[in-house]
């Protein structure tokens, strides 16, 4: 495979002293400070061209400061720092366009992500939140999907109502890879493939396995089935880091899917790790 440099569409940074995080007190292994050394030290010799932080469910109240801080890094520390996936409270409906366009004003803001996981499998098909998303496109921004499997059909539902919004599936929509599941959440991957306007992240697969057992040949049917169906044009590379680190080390990740894709053209591999996050998120612009 050619080498060329990776741009690393999810990115976690935190910083629990300044900004609350009200689930990091179920994860012990990730309660504490994740800062940008942290992250270079993680990847080590490999070439990071830019990085999309993606919002880290924060207390709501700190939303928009989380936003702030990330900008802060990007103008002033890390300038690879080149998109942030924001959160914004889509729930409220026609109301968060206020939010949204403050957050819009921000060129570093690329898109916006609500946590749908957390919540009820009918949360992404109320009227408000598809009312919600809806507003994206006035301002051009994204919609990154973070969902588990059961919750893949309505969220089929809401890209349907949301023709206009482009939106990327993270971590492959968490399949049950631990248990190595497959349905229904194989044929609702093919469903949501056949929108145009959706893009799917590969990233996140290594916590839906065993985070002690997991090999290769776990996740490689997965990764298979999802290039199958969105092909190289519309898969995006991400580590997940550090959520990853509960199961692997940042490297291995990279290999993991380098080797699961070793039979793809040079043109399709720069596709998975560079370019298609280059045009998705808009990071030349």
């Amino acid at each position: 495979m050619a080498k060329f440099p990776i741009v690393d569409t999810h990115v976690h940074l935190w910083h629990p002293e300044q900004l609350r995080y009200p689930w990091l007190s179920e994860v012990p292994a990730l309660n504490r400070l994740y800062l940008l050394k942290d992250y270079i030290s993680a990847y080590g010799e490999l070439e990071i061209e830019s990085i999309v932080f993606v919002q880290c469910d924060t207390h709501p109240d700190d939303g928009l400061k989380e936003t702030a801080w990330v900008t802060s890094l990007a103008t002033r520390v890390e300038p690879r720092i080149q998109g942030i996936v924001a959160w914004a409270p889509l729930e409220e409906g026609a109301q968060v366009a206020p939010f949204v366009e403050k957050l819009a004003e921000n060129p570093l803001v690329k898109g916006i992500r609500r946590l749908i996981q957390s919540e009820s499998v009918d949360f992404c098909i109320q009227p408000d939140f598809v009312s919600g998303v809806k507003t994206l496109s006035r301002y051009g921004l994204s919609f990154d999907i973070c969902i588990f499997h059961p919750q893949l059909a309505n969220a089929i539902r809401l890209v349907e109502q949301c023709p206009r919004v482009q939106f990327i599936l993270d971590h492959i929509g968490k399949p049950d890879i631990k248990s190595q599941n497959f349905d229904p959440w194989k044929t609702e991957i093919q469903t949501l493939a056949e929108f145009p306007n959706v893009h799917c992240k590969i990233s996140g697969l290594v916590t839906e396995a065993d985070f002690d057992a997991w090999t290769a040949a776990d996740l490689h049917p997965y990764i298979e089935h999802v290039i199958t169906c969105f092909g190289f044009d519309r898969v995006i590379y991400g580590s997940d880091w550090p959520v990853s680190t509960q199961a692997s080390e940042y490297p291995r990740w990279v290999e993991t899917l380098k080797t699961a894709v070793s039979g793809c053209s040079p043109e399709e591999a720069r596709n998975l790790f560079r370019d298609n996050a280059i045009r998705f998120y808009r990071l030349d612009s």
